[in-house]
Parts: C-alpha cells; structure tokens; sequence
C-alpha cells in the first residue's frame, strides 16, 4: 500500500465531547432507575407502612403536633437566630478589630464554638452553669437556656458569614462615607453594614435551616410536657405507641419548615448572582 493509499483512507473518527456527555448521563439515568427498582422491588413495604405509616397514630399527634411541638420548635429557633445575629455581628467586628485581644477574643470563640459539637454546649448549659453559678437562673426559663444554646452555636458560624460580607464590601464605600464626614463607626452602622447584609442574605438563611434542626437538642435541658419541640414530642409519642410513626410525622414538620426556607435561600442566591453580573 502506498502512502496515497493510505491518505485516501477515511480517518476512525471517535465520540465527541457532546456525545461523551450524553453517553455518561444517560450511563447515570440507567443505573439510577436500576436502584429505584431494585429498592422498590425488594423492600418490605407491609413492614415499613406498619411501622411508619399509621394513620390512627398520626390523627392522635393533631393538632398539638402543630399548636404546640412546631410552634415551640420555631420559638426556640427564632429566639435563638436573633440572639446569634446580635452576638455574631459583635464578634464579626471585633474580629476584623484593629485592636489585638478583640481579634483574638474572637477568634478563640469561633474556634471552639465552631469546633465542639451542639450536644456538648447543651450540656454544657444544662449541668456546668448551674455547678459553676449555684443559685443563678437564666432568663425564660427553658426556652431562654434553649435560645442561648442555639445562640451560642449560631453566632459563632454567623460571625464569619458577617465577616466575609463586611469584606465584600469596596473599600471605597468606606472612604466615601469618611469623606462627606461620617466617623468610622458611624460609616460601618450606616453603610458598610447594610450593604453586607444583602450580600450575606443566603448564608443567613442556610444558618436559620441549621438552627432548625439543631433544636432537637432543646430535650437536653429538661423540657416540660408543654415545652416540648418536634423531636421530644414524636420520640415521646413513638414510645408511647411503640410505632415509629410519630417520628415520621415529626420529620415531615421539620421539611414543611426547611424546605421552603431552602427555596428562599436558593432565590436570593441567585438574585445575588444576578446584581453581582
């Protein structure tokens, strides 16, 4: 054969990105039915709808399920967010602080509020500040311990999303505020602030989902049969019955909340994006 032959012979042409691409989804489609089948073929779904699925169980939790298990739950974390705003933002500017304790104050708290686990700091509340201050009570009783456990944990993870917001901010933002005469902590308050709010809506958001669930822990401290959050209120009620419904109710509570607040968060994410192009 001649090298014109061999020029004249038509070039094996392989699979293009584009095809590569499609090839590999529908690889991924294929195998995500194939599970989807294979878990509804060989689970036990009598068992499953015994357990968690009663629907006599589930008319017994109404309506205080609602009136008093989610409402609790959402006192508690809303309390909670507030107070972790306030703090963290206090933590935020001492550690963008020009003053060295502060910055390391700061983050000294970030460290170990970030780094132990909620249970531990709910504990914590529970048992080491009443041996450490005997005789002294925190405000709000339950929901106040529960309000700082969950404020201690949020502010901490609130600080840095402060953070990084204040530093988005241009810089001439601030040396156009100190031109027409405002004082530093008078620019930060008035301009530096608002704006960073914006900018850090969606973490915030993802903080108050986080706070959500961490309410759980709430049962830790000792709660009362009208204190009870949606976690305490279906394990009390599953052992009652000795079926898990409860819990699958409770579960269902905690999507009802978390789910459109994800929405919420993804939306302004991407508004965000959005102003940003």
């Amino acid at each position: 054969m001649t090298d014109t032959d061999v020029r004249l012979q038509p070039k094996k042409k392989g699979l293009t990105q584009r095809q590569k691409r499609r090839l590999s989804r529908g690889i991924q489609y294929v195998v995500f039915v194939a599970a989807v089948i294979a878990f509804a073929v060989t689970a036990d779904w009598g068992r499953l709808q015994n357990q968690f699925a009663q629907g006599s169980i589930a008319k017994q939790m109404w309506p205080d399920v609602i009136t008093l298990a989610l409402k609790n739950t959402v006192l508690f974390t809303v309390s909670g967010f507030v107070l972790g705003l306030a703090l963290g933002l206090v933590i935020a500017l001492m550690r963008l602080s020009s003053v060295g304790p502060y910055r390391w104050l700061a983050s000294v708290y970030i460290e170990i509020f970030r780094g132990l686990p909620a249970l531990l700091i709910f504990v914590f509340i529970a048992v080491a500040v009443p041996l450490a201050f005997p005789g002294t009570e925190i405000p709000g009783g339950t929901y106040g311990k529960g309000a700082l456990g969950l404020g201690l944990i949020g502010a901490a993870y609130m600080a840095e999303t402060f953070r990084a917001g204040i530093q988005a901010v241009p810089k001439g933002q601030m040396e156009a505020a100190r031109s027409l005469g405002f004082s530093p902590a008078k620019a930060m308050i008035s301009i530096i602030i608002p704006q960073a709010f914006r900018i850090i809506l969606p973490p915030l958001t993802n903080e108050l989902i986080m706070l959500f669930k961490d309410s759980s822990l709430v049962l830790l401290l000792g709660v009362t049969l009208e204190e009870r959050e949606l976690s305490k209120f279906g394990r009390d009620l599953a052992s009652t019955t000795a079926n898990s419904t409860p819990i699958l109710v409770a579960g269902l509570c905690y999507l009802l909340v978390t789910i459109p607040l994800g929405f919420v968060a993804r939306r302004l994410e991407a508004k965000a994006q959005k102003e940003i192009k």
